[in-house]
């Protein structure tokens, strides 16, 4: 498989990573848009949400549960958005499903 995601998971790939479990790795995006700007994938390869079943969703519910965790030690009490972006006319670029946890500054209320 060619999915750089996948080799920044195996270790192929540095990166800075900031949370780890059994599901889920998180780290640095590395052109940030925001003073805080981690992606957070799951472990597992699935292309993006598009692709999120009855036997992989659990992937889905453990992203958001490092997410809470991630936001907290981060400091982003005051608040902080989360994307996911699917297919090529979402803007996808990296067909591995991925979270952008977004924050440390006032996003505002449009997204675009």
């Amino acid at each position: 498989m060619d999915c750089i995601f996948c080799k920044i998971v195996s270790g192929d790939i540095p990166s800075q990573v900031v949370y780890e479990d059994d599901y889920v790795y998180a780290f640095r995006d590395i052109s940030p848009q925001t003073p805080t700007h981690i992606l957070i994938i799951p472990k597992e390869h699935v292309d993006s949400a598009a692709a999120i079943t009855p036997d992989n969703s659990v992937l889905t519910a453990k992203c958001f549960e490092a997410i809470a965790k991630i936001a907290k030690v981060e400091g982003l009490d005051s608040g902080f958005r989360v994307i996911t972006n699917v297919g090529k006319s979402g803007g996808q670029t990296v067909y591995h499903l991925h979270y952008h946890l977004l924050g440390g500054k006032d996003l505002g209320v449009r997204l675009v």
